[in-house]
């Protein structure tokens, strides 16, 4: 018998999937884009280790940490995002949006966790637990970069102030 929280943690993610596809759509900076489209992919998947769990079938899909896929593409795009001091306040409002959601999302599956009927779910839940931790930690240091440009560039970057 699969719980109710499944069947939440489903729409969910299809809401989290339309929102990013969303953000993607209407950010301008190629950093955003590229960010709100790999959480697109990383909704996706969960998509389908809940729908797997739903159909009583065993979860397959490979277990992706978020952050270690972002870097990479910051790393990429870091000197376009220099160049652009400030965000649009659409995408700053989307950021804001997106953490609230990852928050909820969050303590929704660490709940979840905590109340799962099966171990199979009970895992599912707390690798969900840490991907949307991890979503959160990726918006949360983006918003500080285009909220607070130069601070958060001395701040990554370990600059050095000289005067």
């Amino acid at each position: 018998m699969i719980s109710d929280a499944v069947q939440t943690a489903i729409k969910m993610e299809t809401d989290a999937i339309s929102f990013y596809e969303e953000a993607a759509n209407r950010t301008r900076h190629p950093f955003g884009r590229e960010m709100f489209k790999g959480f697109v992919k990383d909704e996706k998947r969960h998509l389908v280790m809940l729908q797997c769990l739903f159909k009583g079938m065993k979860v397959t899909e490979e277990f992706v940490r978020p952050k270690e896929t972002i870097r990479t593409v910051f790393s990429s795009l870091k000197d376009q995002m220099m160049e652009r001091a400030a965000a649009v306040q659409s995408e700053m409002d989307a950021l804001k949006i997106a953490l609230q959601m990852e928050k909820e999302g969050f303590h929704f599956y660490e709940a979840a966790a905590a109340n799962a009927p099966t171990q199979q779910e009970k895992e599912l839940f707390e690798r969900l637990v840490l991907e949307e931790n991890d979503h959160y930690t990726i918006l949360n240091e983006t918003y500080a970069f285009l909220d607070h440009t130069g601070q958060w560039y001395m701040y990554e970057e370990r600059g050095i102030v000289e005067g």
